[in-house]
């Protein structure tokens, strides 16, 4: 019988053999770490070779177009830190510190020189039939149901695909089943916005990387000459 002998690597492939390991431990390591880093950093349009889309528009005068006014109003009105309170309040508008999803909406309307109350109003006071959820103008500017509708009417309506990120802009308004945000100038690692937007009492009012993990129902964007 053959006498078969397995000869051991030498000393200097057993260290080769060691390095190349510990290099690929560490550079996965590296990858990973990257990978978490990259979540969480925070990109802008031109960090995807695109520019932000302005509104034509600046109905309040004030230099800066609609858009850029309504992210930076909504942005204002979380920054104040409301507690989420669903109620009913007389007027129509909720007290100071508290509010919900749809408040955040308004408020970047009037940032912009909207009444967005004045202007759901009349909507439904003339189109009745097509709203689903008014009630009295003390709370239907505050429905989800009832911003779908106007928005669905008064604004462009986009896609609900993320293929594109281009397709996603500041100031586009976003709704969810039973909830309501704005676009941020913010973006994630693959070019979609953060919204700013009101949650719950948990999560508050907040600007976050959030948009893929709720199930979108409609996407917008207001131009005030729009009729659908």
């Amino acid at each position: 019988m053959m006498d078969i002998t397995i000869k051991k690597p030498a000393g200097k492939y057993k260290i080769l053999l060691i390095f190349l390991l510990l290099s690929a431990v560490v550079l996965s390591a590296c990858f990973a770490a990257y990978k978490i880093t990259d979540n969480t950093r925070v990109h802008y349009a031109a960090d995807f070779g695109f520019d932000d889309l302005t509104s034509p528009y600046d109905a309040d005068g004030d230099g800066t177009d609609d858009f850029t006014d309504m992210v930076e109003g909504a942005r204002a009105y979380i920054a104040t830190d409301p507690e989420y309170v669903s109620g009913y309040y007389a007027g129509g508008y909720p007290d100071e510190g508290e509010g919900v999803c749809t408040d955040v909406i308004w408020h970047a309307f009037e940032a912009a020189g909207y009444c967005l109350k004045d202007m759901v109003d009349a909507d439904i006071k003339a189109n009745k039939e097509l709203y689903p959820d008014h009630a009295d103008s003390n709370i239907d500017f505050r429905r989800v149901r009832n911003l779908l509708v106007f928005f669905q009417r008064h604004a462009e309506e986009l896609t609900v695909s993320f293929t594109d990120p281009e397709d996603w802009m500041p100031g586009d308004i976003v709704i969810f089943d039973g909830h309501i945000a704005i676009c941020s100038d913010k973006r994630n690692s693959q070019g979609i916005p953060y919204l700013i937007h009101h949650g719950n009492n948990v999560t508050r009012a907040h600007e976050g990387n959030d948009m893929k993990y709720m199930g979108i129902v409609a996407h917008f964007r207001y131009y005030p000459e729009t009729v659908n």
